[in-house]
């Protein structure tokens, strides 16, 4: 879609929303509202401020595709994947040691599969051209810088850096990312808080297919995923690898204001990941492709803004909508679900007449009542027992010398019983056997 197309119909009044809806930003939020709008026939626009979707969108590197199973029935045969991934792992570290709990299943390298890791600017550009296939036009190269309001102060579009560059629409939808500027303009979404968001930062590493095979135990189509505890200097956060086709993803998450305090920077830590005896064997002879970084909003339910505004809705990152719950960090997903919710709203809001932040209502409905909100709400607890000073700085050094205590041979003095050898390695690492009690206890409401 060029330029011209973004200036306003002649001789058709520019109070006259051009669209049923304009969606701002073709990550994966926006396709899916996108491909939603259009498939029931709505005219919509989505615009984007890359030169393509996916050129400037960063994350770990895993999509969880069961929400396409509707969207796209047999996706898996399209969809621009690097590797099924059949093997999850979660470690616990030391600079030292590491023990890790290690699943493996065939059936998730079959159809209809469970993970993929694949490449964000492959992915978004097959979802958008989807959305395009059903009839959405796709503006890119194109910075949405503000909302339109009428007399009444109503949302009826938005302002792009373009000249003459105004949309209109019956309704906007925010899928802009997180610390969405549209939803801040809105009065959707308060200040910031540094403490309700992690940087993500990765190296995407060279290494050819072969070698990944061998050193993973894969075969060609087959990936990995390993989730990493203790590897950050005591900042909260934890750190991740992911393998590709012919690379592997590494990096780690990190609470912002932590990582301010401890003036380290992230590339050190990443550093520290690859040198770990754990790793490094698996990274031998890599050499990095690309270095990216990303703000990831991880309050969850209780931190997200107000989704819906009259001609309004606030859909994916810029929803906060990404479950960081330490056994999941899952983001992608969640977007998908919430942008098929936003363009479903949207559609009933423009057949009721209705699109006040009233006739929009729906959405937050549909979401609560799908997993979008449904594990959000139940996992709300999570992101402050994952990112706590004991399961951050304790934990994984004070569970890697329990197992070491247990396996270690210590002939001829006899092996230690399981609660003296538990209640020695807390005391080693300031732990009382009552607040190991306590946050066992915790850790099952959480997450039972």
């Amino acid at each position: 879609m060029g330029k011209a197309d973004v200036v306003p119909t002649p001789g058709v009044s520019s109070d006259t929303p051009a669209f049923d809806a304009v969606v701002v930003g073709a990550g994966p939020a926006g396709s899916a509202t996108a491909l939603a709008l259009a498939r029931a026939g709505r005219s919509v626009v989505l615009v984007e401020r890359g030169p393509f979707p996916g050129s400037k969108n960063v994350y770990g590197g895993v999509v969880y595709g069961r929400v396409l199973d509707e969207v796209v029935p047999g996706w898996w045969n399209e969809v621009p994947v690097e590797r099924w991934v059949v093997r999850r792992s979660t470690m616990m570290m030391t600079g030292t040691q590491s023990l890790a709990v290690d699943y493996r299943s065939a059936a998730w390298g079959e159809a209809p599969y469970n993970g993929m890791t694949t490449v964000r600017s492959r992915f978004d550009n097959w979802l958008a051209t989807k959305a395009v296939e059903a009839g959405a036009q796709l503006v890119t190269s194109t910075v949405a810088t503000g909302l339109l309001r009428d007399g009444h102060g109503r949302i009826v579009g938005v302002r792009t850096d373009r000249d003459q560059g105004e949309l209109r629409a019956n309704v906007v939808v925010a899928c802009d990312g997180v610390n969405s500027l549209l939803a801040k303009e809105a009065g959707l979404m308060a200040p910031a808080e540094a403490s309700h968001h992690t940087l993500g930062v990765k190296e995407v590493l060279d290494l050819p297919g072969h070698v990944i095979d061998e050193r993973f135990g894969l075969r060609r189509d087959e990936g990995v995923d390993i989730e990493m505890l203790g590897c950050t200097r005591g900042i909260p956060g934890g750190g991740f690898l992911y393998t590709n086709s012919d690379t592997v993803s590494l990096g780690v998450v990190l609470s912002l204001p932590h990582l301010a305090e401890a003036k380290v920077r992230p590339e050190e830590l990443i550093a520290d990941l690859k040198n770990h005896p754990s790793v490094a064997p698996y990274l031998r002879g890599a050499t990095l492709r690309e270095y990216a970084a990303h703000l990831i909003p991880e309050g969850g339910y209780d931190t997200m803004p107000t989704m819906v505004t009259d001609g309004m809705l606030v859909a994916g990152d810029a929803a906060a909508m990404t479950l960081a719950a330490g056994l999941w960090l899952e983001g992608v997903n969640f977007a998908i679900g919430s942008g098929l919710a936003a363009g479903r709203a949207v559609d009933r809001a423009i057949a009721a007449g209705d699109c006040s932040a009233k006739g929009l209502a729906s959405y937050r409905s549909d979401l609560e009542g799908q997993f979008v909100l449904a594990d959000h709400k139940r996992f709300r607890k999570a992101p402050a027992l994952v990112l706590s000073e004991r399961i951050q700085q304790r934990y994984p050094g004070l569970i890697c010398d329990l197992v070491d205590g247990m396996f270690t041979v210590t002939n001829p003095v006899p092996k230690p019983g399981g609660v003296r050898l538990t209640r020695s390695v807390a005391a080693k690492h300031g732990v009382k056997l009552r607040q190991l009690a306590a946050d066992t206890v915790r850790a099952l409401r959480v997450f039972g």
